[in-house]
């Protein structure tokens, strides 16, 4: 089988992930604007326009970035992506995930990493997380579903300063 970094369509009972676009921007940047989402990130004015730009920019240039939609009404959800696929590892990264707050508290992120990672582990053995170390919510919810906290490191964002991150790390079972 050969990997493919961002698959035509992912889904299961709950979402769907398609690939981002760049005509995506306006309908993702409706989700990104509530600050609230961004209340733990390290980059708390992900909200604002030109800074969601910024990131929007460095999901398109991944080429493993997801539009996430609800799967029964289309709504969107949010958006993830992999990256940093490390073949001679055989390890990848799945990160930059954020949700509307309507999906939060349910069963979506979880759904949202299940298939996520269904798809990933036909190809790699491991695969890890960075969680912005003040984003406790994250944290909580990468450990329910069996992610192990391995290091802190610094992570720069793309066109972003760097921040501090703990890596979690889930192995193929």
């Amino acid at each position: 089988m050969t990997f493919d970094i961002q698959p035509k369509h992912l889904q299961n009972e709950l979402i769907k992930l398609v690939p981002l676009h760049e005509n995506d921007f306006e309908e993702l940047y409706e989700v990104a604007s509530d600050p609230l989402v961004w209340e733990q990130h390290p980059n708390k004015l992900r909200y604002q326009r030109a800074i969601f730009q910024n990131f929007f920019q460095g999901a398109i240039a991944s080429r493993g970035a997801f539009f996430v939609r609800d799967a029964e009404t289309n709504e969107a959800i949010g958006s993830s992506r992999f990256y940093d696929y490390d073949e001679k590892n055989n390890s990848i990264l799945i990160g930059y995930t954020f949700m509307a707050r309507k999906y939060w508290g349910k069963d979506y992120n979880k759904a949202l990493k299940k298939v996520m990672m269904d798809y990933v582990f036909q190809y790699v053995d491991t695969i890890y997380f960075h969680i912005g170390a003040t984003n406790i919510r994250s944290q909580k919810a990468i450990e329910k579903i069996g992610a192990i906290k391995i290091d802190a490191i610094e992570v720069t964002y793309y066109g972003e300063a760097s921040k501090l991150n703990y890596i979690y790390r889930i192995n193929k079972k």
